[in-house]
């Protein structure tokens, strides 16, 4: 054998590491001898948890306890607390990793993969590998927040741009947004855009060829707005006199859900006439082959665009498109990524018109959206991307091709096509042949779904997914049950013309952009999806502190189910015995969050935190009316509740009465009984964020609770923060009636770069019969309130994600959890502390598992803004914590239990470095306008510069702390100038003229 030996490079190795002081040795956290020789290794905790059993003993020491019981007893108000078996391993037992991977393997094995053609929206999406493996299984992709600080998001922001490009090019709309929870919620905001738009008309009529789920939202929606929704034909019903005199808005379905492809020009004129707006809900790949809606006088369009590459996921998460003419757009909800310049001039993406936010207009808002679903937009805007105009138009030639094959075969066999006019679905009368029973029980034999319509009818829609062996393998269904020949693939004949009208087919260009046009080999989309993921701050790089947002390890391990077929492929309307993998993990999941919550029942089916926090109220208020009290509307919210709170209660229909609170962060409980006493007898909801959103638990939650119920009201409580209370108290014991959770904080959920999200509620016993139903739930209960997302289950498929959290931490790691994110933040208190004003603290000086610092004093003493301490944040690789909210002033910190000391004391030295630059500011040895905190951020590009004529050093800009020479994140443009961006608002892709002049 051969020793290479190289003395010089081993001679500089030693002396690399001999100038460096070496680690110290760590061990894993909450490490305990294994219980005996047999038992796994592979525990999941000591993975999650960031500090060991050494740094957890060194941060309470520092902040001046003895033990973790005695932290936690001055922290959290006795009163609260519940008893230590109330979540631990015997009510939650815990599982390996590899033990979770088996138990999902087996659970997956009892979900049946049967080949669907349901359609109603929802297809079996074919996902690019490339996509798969370096978008949705990427950590740089799935782990960002939403991008609120653009500089260090400018990957994403373009490819959300792309997005809202794509969007707008195939439905020929002026702009779109960044995307919304999904088709149903979507029609549901353009309604209320109609609503808002036509002031004193209430008359929304909706077409009967909507997608049923939609309908059922609709309703759920237009109660809290007084909005009447008139189902039928919405050619005949306008021209009914009573609907015209009222009609603020039109909702058609195009193509239909029965598949009819109508024209609704006429339709388009005559609603105009009478003052109200058409809201189109349409499918994006039909709209590559018949005429956009843009162009037949549609004034919204909404839509599911899970189609392009994204799983059906047994019903989401999947990102629903928004998309309005140019005079709505101030006026569309959701997010909207714009272009904008930095401080060098160069281009640069933003958010565009945050003002129209929930955060800002509260409960004067239309809509609570918070989120958008922008991992699965981005998803579906590399899915264009990659394919390009060319070959979206290849793949829906095929599509539209095997459903003319498929309808002129039944037709051969003795069925009735009830549509002539198709893109991708055929509805059948079978009545000829026999009963639809019948037919779905051949297809089910064969593993084959179709769409149940009734007794005499069926559905049939067909994807992307379907091969040629599957087209006759559908065929053969059919001719089994009309006692037919078999078919086979050489006697089915291409057809020669389209099933479209020839007026309705498109015939404009779309996705001409030059970067629809460039990345279509898989080199290249890879390149171009690393590209972006390199521009952008993720939990890959350093901690994401944001305060109320829980930013916590995504772990691997519990991601790996998602992908797959088992649960991935999975159509949301599959028979309940297909599903019965899916139906425990939702089971399970529930059953943990009603013992982590200490309520009676859940329901899964929101699909983001305002989501659960609206169908929460609108519980409250189905049980207020099952009592005959439904005139209650008054709603009291502390001002230290959650942002999105007053809209959710405004779409409830519920009045908002503003509570006040202490100086000392604390809930005013006078101000509170006075108005609760004043309201008593419209007394609705009182909504508390706990701990409250200034970062402390409340002594007197209960007692608030209790004032709440001795009038007539329910409490909601907001479960943004549930992270600081697992294990030690619950909503139920603080006096809650119903409480939402985001899945995508306390139970881990990656935030994707601004969705998706998932917002449960748990309920008490008295409000679980109002729980949310859905169309295509077999037994529905009398007093459930209608759907609130497209799906029965929301975004069923990211749930295992949390399932899969809880059941490795078990009960005893969800407990320690919570006390390691309270103790991270009360240790980054105590090193903040003397540097920073801390705003809040309980009586024993402790905070919850945020913390708030002031940063007034600089203002008044510098001129520095909270911007400006963020941006330069951006310089130490860290994302900035929660800016100017819940109050303008003040940054929200929240480390979460997944860090270690290591990284908290890397913040907390960040933080107190530029303590110290804005002290060189306020005494003068740094300008008050050409300063390290007004220029952050500092760009390779302005510190690679030729010129430099800034009163500090290169140095100081880019390494203000030495071990930014190793692990250095570098913004890609200097801070972006906002009032420009919305001024001149640009909301698509540059052109091939535009990228040619450098614009």
């Amino acid at each position: 054998m051969t020793i290479l030996r190289c003395p010089s490079a081993l001679g500089r190795l030693v002396s690399f590491y001999a100038a460096k002081p070496l680690p110290s040795r760590r061990g894993l956290a909450s490490l305990k001898a294994a219980r005996s020789l047999f038992a796994p290794l592979d525990t999941f905790s000591e993975r999650h948890i960031g500090p060991d059993d050494a740094e957890t003993s060194k941060m309470l020491s520092q902040i001046g306890y003895e033990s973790m019981d005695e932290f936690v007893a001055a922290t959290v108000p006795p009163k609260i607390r519940i008893a230590t078996n109330s979540v631990d391993n015997t009510s939650i037992p815990s599982y390996s990793e590899s033990q979770l991977h088996g138990r999902a393997k087996e659970l997956a094995g009892q979900n049946k993969p049967f080949k669907s053609y349901i359609g109603m929206g929802y297809h079996c999406a074919v996902v690019p590998p490339v996509i798969l493996r370096n978008i949705m299984e990427n950590p740089a992709w799935y782990t960002p927040y939403t991008p609120y600080q653009p500089e260090i998001a400018q990957g994403r922001l373009e490819s959300l741009v792309n997005y809202q490009t794509m969007v707008m090019s195939l439905t020929s709309m002026d702009i779109a947004n960044a995307s919304l929870l999904d088709e149903a919620t979507a029609a549901a905001e353009g309604m209320v855009m109609a609503f808002v738009s036509a002031r004193n008309k209430k008359a929304f009529v909706v077409d009967s060829g909507v997608l049923p789920q939609t309908i059922a939202v609709l309703r759920t929606r237009a109660k809290g707005f007084g909005i009447n929704v008139v189902v039928g034909d919405a050619v005949a019903l306008l021209e009914d006199k009573t609907v015209r005199s009222d009609v603020c808005g039109v909702l058609v379905q195009y193509p239909d859900v029965d598949g009819n492809v109508k024209d609704f020009h006429a339709l388009a004129e005559t609603t105009h006439s009478l003052g109200g707006l058409v809201v189109c809900g349409t499918d994006l790949l039909a709209l590559t082959k018949i005429l956009p809606p843009g162009e037949w006088g549609a004034d919204i369009v909404v839509g599911n665009s899970a189609r392009f590459g994204v799983p059906a996921g047994y019903g989401g998460p999947h990102a629903g498109f928004f998309a309005v003419t140019d005079k709505l757009k101030r006026k569309m909800p959701g997010r909207l990524i714009g272009r904008s310049r930095d401080a060098q001039g160069n281009p640069a993406y933003r958010l565009s018109l945050q003002t129209r936010e929930q955060h800002i207009r509260r409960e004067k808002a239309t809509s609570n959206i918070c989120t958008s679903q922008a991992l699965l937009a981005n998803m579906a805007a590399m899915y264009a991307v990659y394919h390009g105009a060319d070959g979206l138009q290849r793949i829906a030639t095929k599509v539209h091709k095997f459903t003319q094959v498929f309808k002129t075969a039944v037709e051969s066999m003795g069925y009735k096509a009830i549509n002539n006019t198709f893109f991708d679905t055929v509805s059948l009368d079978v009545s000829t042949i026999g009963t639809s029973d019948a037919l779905h029980a051949k297809s089910a034999a064969a593993g084959i779904n179709l769409r149940h319509i009734d007794e005499k009818h069926v559905g049939v829609s067909l994807d992307e997914s379907v091969s040629p062996d599957d087209l006759v393998a559908l065929l053969n269904v059919f001719a089994s049950a009309a006692s037919a020949q078999p078919v086979s693939l050489a006697s089915l004949a291409e057809p020669s013309a389209a099933s479209i009208p020839p007026t309705l087919q498109r015939t404009s260009k779309y996705l001409p952009h030059p970067v629809f046009n460039k990345h279509h080999s898989e080199t290249e989309i890879l390149r171009y999806i690393h590209h972006l993921a390199s521009k952008d701050l993720s939990l890959v790089h350093s901690m994401i502190p944001l305060g109320s947002c829980t930013m916590k390890l995504n772990s691997t391990s519990s991601m790996i189910p998602l992908t797959w077929p088992e649960f991935s492929a999975v159509h949301p309307f599959a028979p309940y015995d297909q599903v019965k993998g899916y139906h425990t993990v939702i089971k399970e999941l529930e059953d943990d969050l009603c013992k982590i919550t200490g309520f009676h029942s859940a329901s899964l089916q929101p699909n983001s935190g305002a989501a659960g926090e609206y169908a929460g109220l609108c519980v409250i208020r189905a049980y207020h009316e099952s009592r005959g009290q439904g005139h209650r509307d008054i709603c009291l919210i502390p001002l230290s509740a959650h942002g999105t709170n007053p809209a959710s209660a405004a779409m409830a229909g519920l009045k908002v009465v503003a509570v006040k609170v202490h100086n000392d962060g604390n809930l005013d409980l006078e101000d509170l009984r006075s108005k609760a006493e004043k309201h008593k007898d419209n007394l609705a909801a009182f909504m508390i964020t706990y701990p409250s959103t200034f970062g402390v638990f409340e002594s007197g939650v209960q007692d608030a609770c209790q004032i709440i119920h001795d009038n007539g009201g329910q409490v909601y409580l907001d479960g943004a923060n549930l992270n600081a209370q697992i294990g030690l108290t619950n909503p139920a014991t603080c006096g809650g009636d119903v409480c939402h959770m985001n899945l995508h904080k306390t139970f881990a959920i990656p935030h994707g770069g601004g969705g998706p999200g998932v917002g449960p509620i748990c309920v008490a016993e008295h409000l679980a019969p109002f729980l949310p139903t859905h169309p295509s739930i077999p037994v529905q209960g009398a007093q459930a309130i209608n759907a609130v997302s497209a799906a029965p289950f929301g975004s069923a498929s990211i749930n295992l994600i949390s399932w899969a959290y809880i059941k490795m931490l078990g009960g005893n790691g969800l407990a320690e959890s919570s006390k390691i994110a309270l103790l991270n933040a009360n240790y980054m208190a105590s090193r903040l502390q003397g540097h920073y004003n801390l705003r809040y603290k309980n009586e024993n000086g402790r905070v919850a598992h945020e913390l708030l610092i002031d940063l007034a004093e600089f203002d008044k003493a510098a001129g520095l803004k909270v911007t400006d301490f963020a941006k330069r944040l951006q310089d130490f690789g860290f994302h900035p914590p929660t800016c100017s909210w819940p109050i303008q002033t003040c940054m929200l910190i929240e480390p979460t239990e997944s860090e270690t000391v290591e990284e908290l004391d890397r913040f907390c030295d960040a933080m107190i470095t530029i303590r110290q630059e804005a002290e060189d500011i306020i005494t003068g040895k740094q300008p008050k306008e050409n300063n390290l905190l007004k220029n952050a951020p500092h760009p390779m590009s302005i510190i690679a510069s030729s010129e430099w004529n800034r009163p500090y050093t290169r140095e100081q800009a880019a390494y203000p702390l030495p071990w930014l020479r190793e692990t250095k994140f570098w913004p890609t443009v200097s801070r972006i100038d906002d009032a420009y961006g919305d001024l001149n608002l640009i909301c698509d892709c540059p052109t091939v003229e535009e990228m040619a002049n450098g614009t």
